[in-house]
């Protein structure tokens, strides 16, 4: 049977992904000094403005105005933004519930976790080709001052009795200078940024449709194109729509925020069941509640990709993994300042993370 999938990624300097990167650059920074610090900071940005609000219950001393300009400047703007900030402390009403003897959910939501065995990093292809291609074409665009940090990429692919069978269309859309002609920067970036990376997948490769800046010209970028808001990429962030997502977004929130903690460990399970061989595919939901120290439900969906009784496998996910959420910061090691990178090009498929690990038999 044949299928179509498609998923997108997008560049740092999109307006969501850069309010992404923000958010996290300061839980970051509150974690660098408290690693208990009750993080969900999160900001909006549109034009020469840039919004920070949301709740922060830390010992940390954060300069969040620093940070933000930091970021924005590394990301190529040559402006000067005003910054606005709504800051309280995080709800005592929340912050009882969850910090005990005995760390509990942050707030009540499901999660899942995804993995396939179509690729090496256990990540559907599509979305895993899409991210590639933004991080190629970060790498390239800063070797000159003529392409800018806003950019997108989309990948489809077509499946056949559930495996990859063909690469059928890449789109990529990229900002840039003025001075450039649509036929050069299609030159350019088909030699630097597509080449680059579809070569390592040439078993896909079979009359390619290539689109690069359909539009013709993209040379208003960033917040002066768009607004952007943390969390609106929660699909980017996880699977390119294939499998489901959860209830919230990842960016701005620590640990004791079961919306990313969660999905992570989700991710980690649903990986070890793929790596481990008890199936193809896998989709892991969670359902936590607010103030509770255990989940309320777990659920293995394996799309009849199984090689062993499912309950066996609920069997395997039981005497390996404890999804409380005090194990799973414990477990996973997220009271680090690790988050930054995780918030562009993708939380998931990427070996650095230590949600990413692959549990010995």
């Amino acid at each position: 049977m044949k299928k179509i999938i498609t998923s997108e990624s997008v560049n740092i300097g999109h307006p969501d992904k850069t309010c992404d990167v923000i958010a996290d650059a300061f839980l970051d920074e509150a974690l660098s000094q408290d690693p208990n610090a009750q993080m969900a900071v999160e900001c909006a940005i549109k034009n020469n403005k840039l919004f920070v609000y949301g709740e922060a219950t830390t010992k940390a001393k954060i300069d969040y105005d620093s940070i933000a300009r930091t970021i924005l400047k590394d990301i190529g703007y040559k402006n000067k933004f005003k910054i606005f900030k709504e800051i309280s402390k995080q709800s005592p009403d929340i912050n009882q519930a969850v910090v005990k003897d005995d760390i509990s959910a942050n707030d009540q939501g499901m999660v899942y976790g995804y993995a396939t065995n179509e690729t090496n990093e256990f990540m559907p292809l599509p979305i895993l080709i899409a991210h590639k291609l933004m991080r190629q074409y970060e790498t390239f665009r800063r070797t000159r001052t003529d392409f800018f940090a806003d950019a997108k990429s989309q990948v489809t692919v077509e499946y056949n009795n559930g495996k990859p069978s063909k690469i059928s269309t890449v789109l990529i859309s990229v900002s840039h200078d003025k001075t450039l002609q649509l036929e050069e920067i299609q030159q350019l970036i088909k030699e630097n940024v597509l080449d680059k990376v579809l070569k390592d997948y040439k078993k896909y490769i079979k009359d390619i449709h290539y689109i690069i800046n359909p539009s013709g010209k993209f040379t208003i970028w960033g917040s002066y194109g768009d607004s952007g808001c943390v969390g609106r990429k929660i699909v980017v962030d996880t699977y390119g729509g294939v499998g489901r997502v959860g209830g919230g977004c990842f960016s701005s929130k620590n640990a004791t925020k079961v919306d990313r903690s969660g999905a992570y460990y989700a991710r980690f399970a649903a990986k070890n069941i793929v790596a481990h061989n008890l199936a193809d595919k896998c989709e892991i939901q969670v359902a936590y509640g607010i103030g509770l120290s255990k989940p309320i439900a777990i659920n293995i969906d394996t799309f009849n990709t199984e090689k062993k009784p499912l309950k066996e496998i609920y069997k395997y996910v039981e005497n390996n993994f404890d999804f409380s959420p005090a194990n799973v910061i414990k477990e996973l090691d997220l009271l680090k300042p690790i988050y930054k990178q995780t918030s562009c090009y993708g939380h998931f498929g990427r070996d650095e993370f230590s949600w990413e690990k692959i549990k010995n038999d």
